[in-house]
């Protein structure tokens, strides 16, 4: 494992767009159809929430009492469009009823479509956005 200084950590964030300041969003090929900047980014959230919620969905959950949670799971998309799993925030009951909650998000991952990355004057670059799951299992 290689040591990162925290300024090297702090130039990586600083190279890491926040969505906002991106020209175009990170795409799936599915969304390429749509028109503006916010459809795309739209296709994208929902495509990516479909794929994840589907994952928690198949996996069999045997929890103790019902679980009506909306996660927060922070991504980073890199400039050949991998996406990462940065971390999920998720609430105490959640995490205890489902202490593999990350490993779950993670392996939903692993089937995604190609990811186009986002695009800032006319490059590809890195980009970090969070993304609300709601999990419900009863």
């Amino acid at each position: 494992m290689k040591k990162t200084t925290s300024d090297a950590i702090l130039n990586e964030e600083l190279k890491t767009f926040n969505w906002s300041n991106v020209d175009e969003y990170p795409s799936f090929a599915s969304c390429n159809d749509a028109i503006s900047k916010e459809e795309k980014k739209r296709c994208f959230q929902n495509t990516l929430t479909a794929i994840i919620t589907n994952k928690i969905q198949r996996d069999t959950i045997v929890v103790s009492q019902n679980i009506d949670d909306t996660i927060y799971i922070k991504f980073q998309i890199s400039e050949q469009g991998v996406l990462s799993f940065l971390e999920a925030k998720v609430d105490s009951v959640t995490r205890h009823e489902i202490p593999n909650i990350d490993e779950i998000l993670t392996s939903s991952l692993d089937s995604l479509p190609e990811i186009y990355p986002a695009i800032k004057r006319g490059q590809q670059v890195k980009t970090a956005f969070t993304l609300p799951v709601i999990i419900r299992v009863n």
